[in-house]
């Protein structure tokens, strides 16, 4: 089975969720950290889904690769700020995130190799 899009990817897919709940979760963070925390956060989750898509669009499978490995590391920037953001501030929804995060790792870990072979 081939996939026409990256969006059929469930990764991708999950990727768009987690964006939307991240968003959901950092406007209730305090004023203070609109421009640190919040950004932060933010931007991390849209490079995860933002990697996969671009690396689809790449012309071989060691570009996509790659694109794959920067969203792996966004995925850890971004596990890393939820981490913070539940012990400093007590985040409501931060735990869920993580465990969003992980499912997320594990399956780009998962298409990583297959690109490899």
């Amino acid at each position: 089975m081939t996939l026409a899009s990256y969006k059929d990817l469930i990764v991708w897919q999950k990727s768009i969720e987690l964006i939307e709940r991240v968003y959901e979760i950092t406007s209730s963070l305090p004023t203070q950290e609109m421009y640190g925390l919040t950004s932060q956060m933010r931007r991390a989750c849209v490079s995860i889904a933002s990697n996969i898509a671009e690396g689809s669009k790449r012309s071989s499978k060691a570009d996509y690769r790659h694109f794959c490995t920067i969203a792996l590391g966004s995925a850890a920037e971004l596990e890393t700020q939820l981490i913070v953001a539940l012990r400093l501030f007590k985040l409501n929804g931060a735990d869920e995130c993580i465990e969003g995060v992980t499912e997320i790792q594990k399956m780009l870990h998962a298409l990583t190799r297959k690109l490899q072979a």
